[in-house]
């Protein structure tokens, strides 16, 4: 039987948003469920107990409220006129501390899982535990659409106040419930205290129904408080990134404890569930709490009272600078909870509802502001906006420039000023301990609380945050606020958050160790095995072998050669030979004399090779037969060596002792053209001083031994060649150079690895892939250098199980090849990113923001590099090396609130810029998350097309991903991806045919949803640079409304392409849903590829949308399907699917049904059969024995 109703009317905007997040999280139990737990202490009435909660029901109507939607233009709140509170006794007298402590967390936790029915009133139940004979554990559970966390003291208060009326009033316990335990002692006083009963009654005063507020929304100026709004959020266009977001998260997050995961305790307080939008259904929350010392507290306290300033403001300015330090911008918004309980509003304090309401504070962090004015304006601003503090989030929203389908800040701050103790027992029953849990939608709230000096406490989603990053957020808190009070005088920039300890850890991180280095040059240490080992193989190409006895006597006659030649020491020479070995005997000769190589590409078109040419200001080059005709038409003067034609010459000369030119450290070793921004290669120069560290450090990490073979693959003109040519020799090993020929093929490449037994093999992830892709297995013994490009997890993973060591090397040519290596392990990859490891020896990296201070550990900057390999800048482009190269003095490096000031240490006085965006791992290594250049925007938002690819290629049907933004205006840019597909034969038939869906539906639990590409483009392989890398510009030519490549793919992915001309709706799903948009946003006309959150629609309406959807199309829509599949064509081929999975399903089940009819059918006929055997059986036996007895 319905119970009646009492009053039906709309909700308030931030019940609104809780009944979206509510719906859209139904999948995450304990979403939005607040519980309150209390000790009391004392003789409990259990009847009392009862009734003074069930009084508290009756007296106010949002406790009889339940929540109604579907088929509704809007929901609406019903109020019954009655509700049962559903009270559960539970004596656990006879177990220990220790187990009533874990029964209790199991409690919380299966409370939780619970829930509510949001369609049935009350919203609310009490669990309560008799502990011992006068202690009771009480576990009071309510939905937080109810109450804000002003409510909650005052209920308790007029509980206790029932509590005693109710008690007083009451003879035994004959009221008591059934399932109150007996034992309970009585509180029922002998002569009842009327006074004290009056004054109580009294006390109660009215209970204002929460329609009033409603009533009082509806009356303001909303049209004012929008514009309002819109002038302070004007040129936001995406949410203020976290920056220590971390996805990708350790394996050993989900595998926390549970009850870790419930201990979300605090003290009351609410940061209202505003209206926002959320990808994905919220995980498991934590808590971290942290206490500011006495000292810094009293510090706080004469600052704010000196400057007229709240600890609030205080607060804020804290929090705004950790923000503006984390996600790199000056311009930072993050959401404010705010009481929500305007003056205009008679006896708002008194209220029981939910009135609170979280807006948007948007707080400029220039540098070179004065911290003073600026914590006044923070505080002037937070006055300003409190007349419009009732303007709904939707709202406020929609008038920003933040795309209606996503959150206006990731980030709230609650300050707490209604303490408990205010929540006090009465006539011998003592309230104790009270605590709140609760989990937000928001990623991340800051509540500060400054009862008995200010403290923090940090609830943050568990599966994006790990828990050192949260302890150190509490850290770079604290010292932004202790810097304040140190330096009031300083500009912002002057106001550091870094911690002194962790600015040592990061010094200690970025500094690799310290090794005296030899000034002996690579044809020096040739000459010393010559000397030492003549006959041990220095050289092996195409089954030729080559001692080092042999390789110095030829490295000499040339030598010998050159210097006849006329050409002077220090002179650049060009070399464009094949790889064969008298390519590393020009190489080594060139060295020998003093003078520095520079390498060409035969296959590099005629204009790079001229421009390098001239830039270079080359006159000698050598050559071969193959490759002299390329500079015959050279307008520069050339002077050109065939060695081929000059065999001769060069034999003639002596084999004798070459005395090698005396080369100081800081002479050139080689001059290497790599790719430059403005279209022309930029030359970058490499001392002998950088080559002999690298190839030093790497001798040392490596542990290379005399006896190892390394192959060389790269082709010269590319800088890590000199890593693989040079690093065998200068260690006393084998150099096993393979040809441009077996280079280019996979079976060949694995021929030799096989046949030679190769112990080290450098190449790039592409070389690598072509590997594997071909069958190879890898070999035990083999040491696998991965470099030249970002190394992805799925092929770190696989190239772990194909040798005994695994590489990932790091460097820019600049730095010389690598400055950092790092062997892997699985456990290295399990947050799904491969680390780029530590700096090899006389190295250091600095991770720094954009005025070169450092930034966090775990937080984004540019990656600096000093050292010995840094080279001494760009030739002849004294420009770009003033931009790039970075003068130590110029930049300061330290300064914290604490006094704590360090340089940089620098062998070379200058740090490179990279240009790579990477952060610190707890562990010291870094993880690279892509080029700066590669940081684009999308309709606002910022975004890293490094992240994307590494999320799309942990799908285990990918092989490897890439992104790029496509589209020439902003109006019509988006996200397409480029993918490589592994192990397709053993994908499920459904994968293969809906291979954008697959992908779509695993990025949405990893990325946002502006993240997620909206076209994908399968290709069989990416095109490569001669020098092994992904080619991003031949990429973005093609279409990907072109057909795909794979012909065993489908070509109608769900693309929704932009280009498409058509644009009306034009199937009856298509019309109806146009229709749907059409009524609710409400729009006359509404075309095929409109984004429904960019047209009006956000995530209030949603909730209508899907109800719609479900009465008019027959389809029970998951609410986050239309996140998932955000425009008009997208959802329609999506319903349109899943029609066709429950059409298949059905007859499917058809199927079985007809099929067990027909098993049926058999069993029945072989019963007959059987049992007609049976019966010829029995006759038989009859027949025969009346006839044998006959």
């Amino acid at each position: 039987m319905k119970r009646a109703v009492q009053d039906i009317y709309p909700l308030s905007p931030t019940q609104q948003g809780l009944l979206f997040h509510s719906l859209y999280g139904n999948s995450q139990a304990g979403a939005y469920i607040v519980q309150v737990s209390y000790l009391l202490q004392g003789a409990l009435n259990p009847a009392a107990f009862e009734q003074a909660w069930q009084q508290l029901i009756q007296r106010h109507t949002i406790l009889r409220t339940a929540f109604a939607w579907d088929n509704l233009a809007a929901p609406v709140q019903v109020v019954g006129q009655q509700a049962i509170l559903p009270i559960h006794w539970q004596d656990w007298q006879s177990f220990s501390v220790q187990q009533q402590s874990e029964k209790f967390s199991q409690l919380l936790t299966a409370d939780r899982r619970q829930g509510f029915s949001l369609t049935k009133a009350p919203l609310m139940r009490i669990q309560a535990i008799q502990l011992s004979p006068n202690r009771y554990r009480i576990l009071w559970t309510h939905h937080h659409i109810l109450l804000d966390g002003w409510s909650l003291p005052l209920l308790l208060k007029e509980w206790i106040t029932c509590y005693y009326l109710a008690n007083a009033s009451s003879g035994a316990f004959s009221g008591a419930s059934s399932g109150a335990f007996e034992g309970a002692a009585s509180l029922n006083p002998s002569v009842a205290d009327l006074s004290v009963v009056d004054s109580l009654v009294d006390s109660l005063g009215l209970a204002y129904p929460y329609r009033d507020y409603i009533a009082w929304l509806q009356q303001q100026d909303l049209a004012m408080a929008k514009q309002f709004w819109q002038k302070r959020l004007a040129g936001i266009t995406a949410p203020t990134p976290l920056g220590i977001d971390q996805r990708q998260h350790d394996r050993d997050s989900n595998n926390r404890d549970s009850n870790n995961r419930d201990s979300n305790s605090r003290s009351i307080a609410d940061p209202s569930l505003s209206v926002g939008s959320l990808e994905q259904p919220q995980n498991a929350f934590e808590a971290q709490h942290h206490q500011l010392s006495y000292d810094l507290n009293k510090q706080l306290q004469s600052f704010a009272m000196q400057h007229r300033l709240t600890l609030s403001s205080l607060v804020q300015g804290a929090w705004a600078k950790v923000l503006s330090v984390y996600s790199g911008e000056s311009d930072v918004l993050y959401g404010l909870a705010c009481a929500g309980r305007p003056s205009s509003l008679p006896a708002a304090d008194k209220r029981v509802g939910l009135f609170i309401n979280t807006l948007p504070m948007r707080v400029q962090v220039n540098s070179d502001t004065q911290l003073l004015p600026w914590l006044q304006q923070i505080q002037a601003q937070q006055l300003a906006q409190q007349p419009y503090e009732y303007t709904p989030l939707v709202d406020i929203q929609a008038v920003s420039d933040i795309p209606g389908r996503s959150p206006l800040f990731e980030s709230i701050v609650v300050f707490e000023n209604y303490p408990l103790e205010v929540v006090q027992g009465i006539a011998g029953l003592e309230l104790l301990e009270v605590s709140v849990t609760e989990q937000t939608h928001y990623p991340l709230t800051l509540f500060a609380t400054a009862k008995d000096g200010l403290s923090f406490k940090v609830l943050y989603d568990a599966q994006r945050f790990s828990k050192g990053a949260i302890a150190r957020l509490l850290g770079h808190l604290q010292t932004a606020l202790s810097s304040m009070v140190a330096f009031p005088q300083e500009t912002l920039a002057g106001i550091s958050i870094l911690p002194k300890a962790e600015a040592q850890q990061l010094l200690c991180y970025g500094n690799g160790d310290y090794k005296p280095l030899s000034n002996q040059c690579i044809p020096d240490a040739i000459a010393q095995y010559a000397l030492n080992r003549p006959d041990a193989t220095a050289i092996i190409f195409e089954g030729n072998r080559l001692s080092y006895g042999q390789l110095n006597l030829r490295v000499n006659q040339l030598s010998h050669y050159l210097q006849q030649t006329g050409i002077a020491a220090g002179t650049p020479i060009g070399i464009c030979i094949e790889r064969s070995i008298d390519m590393m005997v020009a190489l080594l000769a060139i060295l020998k004399i003093g003078c520095a190589y520079v390498p060409l590409d035969a296959a590099y078109p005629m204009a790079r090779q001229q421009y390098v040419i001239e830039d270079a200001g080359l006159e000698w080059m050598l050559c071969h037969e193959a490759t002299a005709h390329i500079f015959e038409s050279i307008e520069q003067p050339l002077q050109l060596i065939n060695l081929a034609r000059q065999t001769t010459k060069i034999s003639a000369c002596a084999t004798t002792y070459f005395k090698p030119t005396s080369t100081a450290s800081t002479n050139l070793a080689y001059l290497i053209y790599t790719s430059g921004s403005t279209g022309k290669p930029k030359g970058v120069p490499i001392t002998h001083q950088s080559l002999n560290n690298l190839l030093a450090a790497m001798a040392s990490r490596l542990q290379i031994k005399s006896t190892d073979t390394l192959m060389a693959v790269t082709t010269l003109a590319f800088d890590i060649a000199a890593l693989e040519l040079f690093l065998p020799l200068s260690a006393g090993g084998t150099l096993l150079l393979a040809s441009h020929e077996t280079v280019r093929n996979s079976h060949q490449l694995i021929a030799y690895l096989d046949s030679y037994g190769v112990d080290i093999m450098q190449a790039t992830p592409a070389t690598w892939r072509m590997l594997l892709s071909s069958g190879w297995a890898g070999q035990n013994s083999l040491k696998i250098l991965c470099g030249g490009e970002a190394l992805d997890v799925s092929l770190a993973n696989q190239l772990l199980n194909c040798g005994e060591e695994v590489w990932n090397v790091y460097g820019p040519t600049e730095t010389t090849i690598w400055s950092g290596a790092l062997a892997l392990t699985k456990d290295m990859l399990a947050r799904g990113s491969v680390p780029i490891g530590q700096p090899i020896d006389n190295t250091q990296f600095y991770v720094l923001d954009g005025r070169q201070r450092p930034v966090p550990i775990g937080v984004a900057g540019e990656l600096y590099i000093g050292g010995l390999g840094v080279s001494p800048g760009y030739w002849h482009r004294e420009d770009l090396t003033a931009e790039r190269f970075v003068s130590v003095h110029s930049s300061i490096f330290y300064k914290t609130g604490i006094s704590y000031d360090a340089d940089i240490p620098s062998e070379t006085g200058i740090l490179y810029r990279t240009g790579d965006r990477v952060r610190y791992r707890e562990d010291g290594t870094l993880d690279y998350l892509g080029r700066l250049d590669y940081q684009t925007k999308l309709r606002g938002y910022r975004i890293e097309l490094g992240e994307i690819e590494a999320a799309i290629s942990t799908h285990r049907h990918i092989n490897q991903a890439i992104v790029v933004l496509q589209g020439d205006r902003a109006e019509n840019q988006r996200l397409v991806a480029y993918v490589m597909l592994s192990s397709w034969e053993d994908q499920p038939v459904e994968n293969r045919e809906n291979m954008a869906e697959v992908l779509r539906s695993h990025l949405s639990t990893q990325i946002p949803h502006y993240m997620i590409p909206s076209a994908y483009q399968v290709l069989v392989n990416f095109p490569l640079t001669p020098n092994g890398k992904i080619d991003r510009n031949a990429l973005s030519v093609i279409s990907p409304a072109a057909a795909i490549l794979d012909h065993r793919l489908k070509t109608d992915l769900v693309t929704d392409p932009i280009t498409d001309p058509i644009t009306d709706p034009k199937s009856a799903v298509e019309s109806t849903l146009a229709e749907i948009w059409q009524s609710i946003l409400p729009l006359e006309t509404v075309g095929l590829h409109d984004n429904f959150f960019e047209i009006g629609g956000h995530s209030l309406l949603v909730i209508t949308a899907q109800s719609q959807i479900r009465q008019r199309l027959g389809v029970e829509l998951p609410m986050v399907d239309l996140f998932r599949y955000p425009t008009l064509y997208t959802l329609a081929v999506h319903i349109n699917q899943l029609g066709q999975q429950s059409e298949q399903a059905q007859e499917k089940q058809a199927k079985r049904a007809i099929a067990l009819t027909a098993g049926k059918q058999r069993l029945k006929q072989r019963r007959i059969q059987r049992q007609s055997a049976d019966r010829e059986s029995t006759n038989c036996e009859s027949g025969d024995r009346i006839g044998g007895s006959a």
